[in-house]
C-alpha cells in the first residue's frame, strides 16, 4: 500500500467528504494544565460542530484545574490521577487521551521501586489508556523526552503481554511556529494508534500492517513553514492599549474552593511590577532585536561585566517580524530570556504571553498572577495542538465504531457554574 504524503489542505479535505456519523470524538486530558491542548482540539469544527468533545480531565493544580474548569466545563478532578483512576465511576471511554505525565525527576524508571510516586504517574497513564481503550493517545513533551528512560519505558509496553501491546507509536519533533503558532517551540509529539483502525473510510488496510513512513503521513501533521506568523501580527494590536498594575479584586467559587478569577484575557495584560530606574534604563538603552551585549558598560550588572559570553536572548528584544522564542513560566523576567517588547520599554504582559501561545480572547483564567504565568509557560501551544487534532480527525472518524457514534452535540458556550470535582 502506497500513501501519497497529505497536502496543507489535506484535514479540510477529508473532512468535508465524511457524513455526520461518528462525531463528536470524546476526549480525556490526563495532566491537563490550563487546557492548552484541550482548546486546540475543540477549535475543529465540521458544518459549525464540534469534531471532538471533551469528556473528563485530571490536574493536580487547583489554579489550572479551575482555569480549565470554566473554560470546558465537563468533568475536571483537580488532585491526584491515583484517585481518579480509582474512583468509583471508572474511567470514561474514549475515542482519544491526551496529555502525558511530568518527566521532572527520573531516573532509570525501569528499575526505580514500584512505589515510588513519580513512577506511578506513568504506570496510572498506561492505565488510564487500557481501560479507556482509545482509538488514539497523544502525548506533548520536551525535545529530550526521546531519549529519555519514559520514551523507553513506553516503547518497552507496545511489546506483546504490555499494556501499549494492541499500539503503534510514532513520534516526531516538532516546531509549533511550523504549524501557525507565532512562537519557536520545539517539542516530541508522540501519537500512539490502535492497530486495528482502518487506515481510511472503505479501507481494508489496518494501521498495524503500514510502514514507518506511512504512519507518519497518517499521525503527524507535516511542517508549514509559510504558515508562520509574527509577534508583529499577534500583538501589534495592544500598543496603544493601557497596561494594569493588578489584577481585578475578583474570585469565583469552583465546587466550593475559593479561588481567584476569572479574569479576561484582556485583564491580563499585565506590567511588571518593581521596575527599578535602573532596570528602565537597560530597557531604553537596548535597541530592536538587540540584547544585553547592546548595554554601555555603566549599566552592566557584575555578572554581565564578568561574562562577556553566553546567551544573547538575556534582555534582548522579541523580533518583530519572527515567531517569538519559546514562551516560558517566567516571560515577564526579561533577564531570563527574549522577553521584551519589540519595541516599547517593557517586558512583555500576561496577555501578550497567551496570545504567543494561541489562546483566544474569549479563554478565562484563575489564579494569581504568579500562578497564571506557569499556567501560560506550561501550556501546550493552541495551535500546536489544532493541527494534530485536525491531521488526526479523517483517520479516527473513519472508523464509525466504538464511543465515537455518539449522537452530535451543540458545543458548550464559556461561561456558566462550571462542574470540578475535588479531592
Amino acid at each position: 500500500m502506497t500513501l501519497a504524503l497529505p497536502d496543507s489542505d489535506y484535514p479540510d479535505k477529508l473532512l468535508s467528504g465524511l457524513s455526520a456519523p461518528g462525531l463528536p470524538l470524546r476526549t480525556i486530558d490526563l495532566f491537563a494544565g490550563c487546557g492548552g491542548l484541550t482548546q486546540g482540539f475543540a477549535d475543529v469544527r465540521r458544518g459549525g460542530q464540534a469534531v471532538y468533545e471533551h469528556v473528563a480531565a485530571v490536574e493536580l493544580d487547583q489554579a489550572a484545574a479551575a482555569t480549565y474548569a470554566v473554560n470546558f466545563g465537563a468533568d475536571v478532578h483537580q488532585g491526584d490521577i491515583a484517585d481518579w483512576v480509582m474512583r468509583a465511576e471508572g474511567i470514561p471511554e474514549a475515542d482519544v487521551v491526551l496529555g502525558g505525565p511530568p518527566c521532572q525527576g527520573f531516573s532509570q524508571l525501569g528499575n526505580q521501586d514500584p512505589t515510588d510516586e513519580r513512577n506511578q504517574l506513568w504506570r496510572h497513564y498506561l492505565t488510564v489508556v487500557s481501560r479507556a481503550n482509545p482509538k488514539a493517545f497523544i502525548m506533548e513533551n520536551v525535545e529530550p523526552f526521546r531519549r529519555s528512560p519514559e520514551f523507553q519505558f513506553l516503547v518497552d509496553e507496545t511489546r506483546p503481554g504490555g499494556k501499549l501491546s494492541e499500539y503503534v507509536l510514532h513520534h516526531e519533533v516538532i516546531n509549533a511556529a511550523d504549524h501557525g503558532v507565532p512562537q519557536r517551540r520545539l517539542r516530541t509529539i508522540l501519537v500512539g494508534v490502535r492497530k486495528d483502525l482502518r487506515v481510511g473510510q472503505g479501507a481494508t488496510e489496518r494501521v498495524g500492517d503500514v510502514s514507518e513512513l506511512e504512519l507518519q503521513s497518517l499521525l503527524i501533521p507535516q511542517p508549514s513553514p509559510a504558515q508562520q506568523k509574527t509577534v508583529w501580527e499577534t500583538i501589534s494590536g495592544l500598543v496603544l492599549q493601557k497596561t494594569l498594575r493588578e489584577l481585578p479584586g475578583r474570585w469565583e467559587e469552583v465546587n466550593g474552593k475559593r479561588i481567584a478569577g476569572r479574569f479576561t484575557m484582556a485583564e491580563l495584560h499585565l506590567r511588571r511590577n518593581g521596575i527599578t530606574d535602573r532596570s528602565m534604563e537597560r530597557y531604553r538603552a537596548i535597541p530592536e532585536e538587540g540584547n544585553r551585549f547592546n548595554l554601555p558598560d555603566e549599566l552592566l550588572s557584575p555578572c554581565w561585566r564578568k561574562h562577556k559570553t553566553g546567551s544573547a536572548d538575556v534582555m534582548g528584544r522579541l523580533f518583530r517580524d519572527k515567531p517569538s522564542v519559546t514562551i516560558r513560566t517566567e516571560f515577564f523576567k526579561p533577564e531570563k530570556g527574549r522577553y521584551l517588547h519589540p519595541w516599547l520599554h517593557r517586558p512583555i504582559t500576561h496577555l501578550e504571553a497567551a496570545l504567543l501561545q494561541g489562546f483566544p480572547m474569549d479563554f478565562e483564567w484563575c489564579g494569581s498572577r504568579n500562578q497564571i504565568a506557569r499556567q501560560i509557560g506550561n501550556a501546550v501551544p493552541v495551535g500546536l495542538g489544532r493541527a494534530i487534532a485536525e491531521h488526526l480527525a479523517p483517520l479516527l472518524l473513519a472508523q464509525r465504531s466504538g464511543p465515537a457514534s455518539q449522537p452530535i452535540r451543540a458545543p458548550r458556550s464559556r461561561g456558566g457554574k462550571r462542574n470540578l470535582a475535588a479531592v
